[in-house]
C-alpha cells in the first residue's frame, strides 16, 4: 500500500492504495488532462460509498471496464 496526501476542495486528506491503482489514476488523469487531485476531487463529489479509497478503486474499475467495452 502507498499512502499519499493531497488537497481536495480545500482540505487535506490521505488515501492508501495499491501501487497499481495509483498507476491507473495517473493514466486516467493524463487521459482526461487533469491533475491527480482534480480527478480524485471529481470521484469524491460523486461517490456512493463513505470510504474514499473504495470509491477510487471503483472508479478505476469502471474506467477499465469502459475501455474494454469500447475497445
Amino acid at each position: 500500500m502507498d499512502k499519499r496526501s493531497l488537497s481536495i476542495s480545500g482540505h487535506r486528506t490521505s488515501i492508501a492504495l495499491e501501487p497499481e491503482f495509483w498507476a491507473a489514476l495517473d493514466a486516467m488523469a493524463a487521459e482526461k488532462s487533469q491533475t491527480m487531485a482534480s480527478l480524485i476531487r471529481d470521484i469524491d463529489e460523486v461517490r456512493q460509498t463513505a470510504n474514499l479509497s473504495s470509491a477510487v478503486r471503483l472508479a478505476v474499475l469502471a474506467w477499465y471496464q469502459d475501455k474494454a467495452a469500447t475497445g
